[in-house]
């Protein structure tokens, strides 16, 4: 067995190793993609083995090439089982993924605890090997301190890190001299950097004579930072090398600006900046690859748009197969969070679970399309249950804010992920206007609210009678100031409890009953009739937008 084991010394998750959680977020799903987990994503990686035939030894939280393994295949589930039983942090096969065999396999994995892997059709094995020990040295790799809570891959939000520390303007090139990122520096620029971020590339002369210096064989060389002292015009500048388990993966690049020096402290900064840079180009390389193609064809399928035998090749997603989509949202947090880190613990989270998803921002909210479900209807139903349950647990620790996951109908194929969509962003409206404590349903579970948002909706274009009691109170609150709308609405969403009412307004009981008079005056209502209570809370319900109170 050929031993690629990452560099010791460091810890992670309290033992030695990078969890497979931090792996896989830094390697990117353009190389490497999580079918099971049965062990958690907490898991130890310590290492990286190409299984050999002659030497079938399996050390302990590696993960295991299983190079030319069918993964449909029996021997595929004795090597998944032997590796168990060695305690190796998983097994990676191929791209081809037999819906034979997977069954067996997940089955195999349950028994033994192994996370089960597949590497993607954009990346051989040989570049897998590569990735993933880079992987290993990137993700133990000391960060940046203001940089710790950058999504995987955010190389701007690098760079500007960089340049605030290092108090210049800041690049990041691949190894080929293409800016991948550059700091948001507002100040005037020398000629060099600008003509560098307007061409997405340093000027072809400039690497030319940088080239016949031997400049890169100096910076490929060295884990130092090079400095260069102002000439004329053309400011101080820093390089320093990003390499990640003996790979070089590009530079990052710091220049003085307006003429003030930079940072006394600007090389110690850009060594810190190269380790943690090495993470986020690792994970923008391969991402690139994959994902957008996965994403956009994901889109189309919700969207009903093409072929669905052709978009599920592209989404990696069975076509076949019963699917359901999830749409999350709801709390404010999660509108504002980084799209990347939610789309990466959602595709991941999915994946623990032995499920293939692909998520998909959409306008605030974020819709999970998931396959590879159980075939009977019920076993389905609970799969899709289980996981909105679970991501509405663990959603509030990323998103800083409570989260709401609307889950859609499970349909027998790919061509139904268009009406699952429908139900499930349905189902979110829902529990976004009932409020309350419930965070996961569908629609069958907030019936009556479904129900109540289909009715407003139909009469939303319907011309009331003038007059009516809610106009009336609406028209004396804009002459006067009042809020003898919101009192109303408190008091029948409360069905005429009136300490729940005054609670909910924040006010004494008795201001709440002089209100109550003032409705009447004002408006004629008769709180004892019951068509006119209901009119005022279908009315009221308009002027919301549908949306009520909660």
């Amino acid at each position: 067995m050929t031993d690629l084991r990452a560099p010791a010394g460091w810890v992670a998750a309290g033992e030695p190793g990078v969890p497979l959680e931090q792996l896989l977020a830094v390697v990117g799903s353009g190389a490497l993609e999580l079918d099971a987990a049965p062990g958690g994503l907490a898991a130890a990686v310590t290492g990286v083995a190409v299984l050999d035939v002659l030497d079938p030894g399996v050390r302990p939280r590696e993960l295991l090439l299983a190079v030319g393994v069918d993964a449909g295949s029996a021997h595929a589930v004795d090597v998944l089982r032997r590796a168990g039983e060695a305690g190796a942090a998983g097994v990676v096969f191929g791209p081809d993924r037999p819906a034979a065999g997977a069954a067996a396999l997940r089955a195999a994995a349950r028994e033994c605890g192994t996370a089960v892997l597949f590497r993607t059709a954009w990346c051989s094995w040989a570049q897998l090997v590569g990735v993933l020990r880079a992987g290993l040295a990137a993700a133990g790799a000391p960060p940046l301190p203001v940089a710790r809570d950058l999504a995987p891959g955010d190389l701007d939000g690098l760079a500007d890190a960089v340049a605030a520390l290092a108090g210049g303007a800041v690049t990041i090139e691949d190894t080929e001299s293409r800016v991948l990122a550059y700091s948001s520096t507002e100040e005037n620029v020398d000629d060099i950097r600008r003509l560098t971020i307007l061409g997405r590339r340093v000027p072809p002369g400039r690497v030319a004579a940088m080239r016949e210096a031997g400049f890169f064989g100096a910076l490929w060389g060295t884990d130092d930072v090079l400095y260069r002292r102002a000439q004329g015009e053309d400011p101080e500048r820093l390089v320093c090398a990003v390499r990640a388990g003996g790979e070089v993966l590009g530079s990052i690049w710091v220049a003085a600006v307006a003429g003030r020096p930079l940072s006394p402290d600007a090389s110690e900064v850009l060594r810190a900046a190269a380790r943690t840079a090495a993470a986020h180009l690792l994970h923008h390389r391969t991402r690139r690859a994959g994902s957008r193609l996965a994403e956009d064809a994901a889109r189309a399928l919700l969207e009903g748009r093409g072929s669905p035998e052709v978009l599920a090749e592209r989404a990696e997603l069975p076509a076949g197969e019963p699917c359901a989509v999830l749409a999350v949202g709801a709390g404010s947090g999660v509108a504002d969070a980084d799209p990347a880190r939610l789309q990466a613990l959602l595709t991941l989270h999915c994946a623990a679970f032995g499920h293939r998803a692909v998520a998909v921002p959409a306008g605030g909210r974020l819709l999970v399309l998931v396959g590879s479900l159980d075939p009977d209807p019920r076993r389905a139903d609970a799969q899709v249950t289980r996981l909105g349950e679970s991501l509405a647990d663990r959603l509030p620790a990323t998103a800083g804010a409570p989260a709401r996951v609307g889950l859609g109908d499970v349909v027998a194929d790919l061509a139904g992920a268009v009406e699952s969509r429908r139900s499930a962003e349905l189902a979110l409206r829902a529990l976004t206007r009932a409020g309350g404590s419930r965070t996961v349903g569908r629609t069958a579970d907030v019936a009556d609210t479904v129900g109540m948002m289909q009715v407003v909706d139909a009469l939303r274009d319907v011309a009331l009678a003038p007059g009516t009691s809610v106009a009336r109170l609406a028209a004396s609150d804009e002459r006067g100031g009042g809020r003898l709308v919101e009192t109303l609405r408190a008091y029948l969403d409360h069905f005429g409890d009136v300490p729940a009412a005054s609670r909910a307004l924040a006010v004494h009981r008795n201001t709440l009953h002089y209100r109550l008079r003032r409705i009447t005056e004002v408006s004629g209502l008769d709180l004892a009739d019951p068509d006119a209570r209901l009119l005022a809370q279908v009315e009221l319900r308009l002027r919301d937008g549908g949306t009520g109170t909660g």
